[in-house]
């Protein structure tokens, strides 16, 4: 049972195994993590901001309304997948049918609209009973007949592209004409309720923050220091309502429209943050998750059902790759036999390593397929604004990818040789 809490610890279940009463002490005790080698997101951060310097500096259309809209439309698809691979990569696992799985149960859904007249919530759920089917298959497959998921999701990789382009035929699209789906990328909340929707969660945020603080402080449980707490508060709030402002801008470049306020996109990943941010940080099923990506062996004989925690993570991954095919069809207004095929696996798998999750399992948050699809994102839209090569972007994305493997790996063996 001691492993189990110890790779608890290594997922951010723990605070500072060192009590800090103050700015100063935490500050020095982050350091001091940092060089140990728990860097978390930082890199993932300091990379972003790097490139938003960068190409803000390079063209003065970055920082636009226009083109942070744009940014974060581009990066929802990306960001839904990298969460539910997340998951998968937690237990050392990797998904390789993720993208073309979301393809397959886009189509189904494609199909429900356009051929069949169904509601367009009937097909959605259809999408996402697809996709959790896959990922059921998927984990029976891998929990209870031992295959390495590598070899299954490869099969699964070929297979599903062979079920779309049956569905849809050779070359053929299917266009998704319905107003609910195409608004998710299309349309944006009111510009009041952006305001409303911020505000709440900031308010959420530091209400929880600070009750949270409160417990740990009168039950004698280790806590970071109220300045800590309060400078979270701020940094989010701050964040959250620059983005809002810009947002909320009319970014229409014609002047007889309006366009403003936030994509639908927006919540509906935040929504989806907050979540699995609930779930792999306040739940039994979360330390289990991160117990059997750390230890399988020890999670075993603690009592956790190792198969049954697997098979789970399948369907959570192929369930959200259902639904960020939904949101790719949005944004394309069509689900075609490429749908998920092509970089979109290797963006998301990107995108959550980039942000901070390990390949080697055990270490990671649903905050870091934010971060890293932001960075993914960012690259394609800033080179696209400086009219790049396409070969370009391949290189730097890959470049981008080696170095955050590069340090997942240095820190790990960091973390091993100081026993952090």
């Amino acid at each position: 049972m001691t492993d189990i809490i110890t790779d608890a610890e290594e997922a951010g279940f723990a605070n500072d195994r060192t009590q800090s009463n103050t700015l100063g002490e935490a500050t020095r005790a982050y350091v001091n993590r940092v060089r140990g080698g728990d860097m978390g997101a930082l890199p993932a951060i300091l990379g972003l901001i790097v490139l938003f310097i960068v190409f803000g500096l390079a063209n003065d259309r970055f920082f636009s309304a226009l083109n942070m809209a744009n940014l974060i439309t581009q990066a929802g698809a990306i960001i839904v997948l990298a969460m539910g691979l997340v998951m998968v990569l937690l237990l050392g696992d990797i998904d390789l049918s993720a993208g073309v799985a979301g393809g397959a149960s886009a189509c189904v859904m494609g199909l429900l609209i356009a051929k069949h007249d169904q509601p367009w919530g009937i097909a959605v759920l259809a999408a996402l009973a697809t996709g959790a089917v896959i990922g059921l298959v998927i984990g029976v497959l891998v929990s209870k007949l031992g295959i390495p998921s590598f070899v299954v999701t490869l099969a699964f990789f070929l297979g599903l592209q062979g079920l779309t382009l049956k569905l849809i035929g050779d070359g053929g699209s299917v266009r998704v004409d319905q107003e609910v789906i195409k608004g998710i990328t299309k349309n944006n909340v009111p510009v009041m309720w952006g305001w409303v929707f911020a505000l709440v969660i900031i308010v959420v945020f530091a209400l929880l923050s600070l009750r949270s603080h409160h417990r740990k402080v009168s039950k004698g449980l280790q806590h970071q220091p109220l300045a800590v707490v309060v400078a979270q508060i701020v940094a989010l709030a701050v964040i959250l309502l620059i983005v809002t402002y810009v947002l909320n801008i009319n970014r229409a470049p014609n002047p007889g429209f309006v366009i403003e306020g936030i994509p639908y996109v927006l919540p509906l990943v935040a929504a989806l943050l907050i979540f699995w941010t609930f779930i792999l940080g306040r739940t039994s099923y979360g330390r289990h998750v991160y117990a059997v990506g750390g230890n399988p062996e020890a999670a075993r004989r603690a009592g956790i059902n190792v198969d049954r925690i697997r098979i789970s993570v399948f369907v959570i991954a192929s369930s959200m790759a259902a639904l960020s095919g939904v949101i790719a069809a949005s944004n394309l207004g069509k689900v075609s036999t490429s749908s998920g095929g092509s970089n979109t696996l290797l963006y998301a798998v990107g995108a959550a390593v980039i942000g901070g999750t390990s390949l080697f399992g055990g270490k990671g948050k649903a905050r870091d397929a934010v971060i890293g699809g932001l960075v993914i994102a960012t690259i394609a839209n800033g080179l696209g604004l400086l009219d790049q090569a396409s070969y370009i972007n391949f290189i730097v994305t890959g470049g981008v990818l080696l170095l955050a493997a590069s340090v997942d790996a240095i820190s790990r063996r960091r973390r091993s040789a100081t026993g952090l």
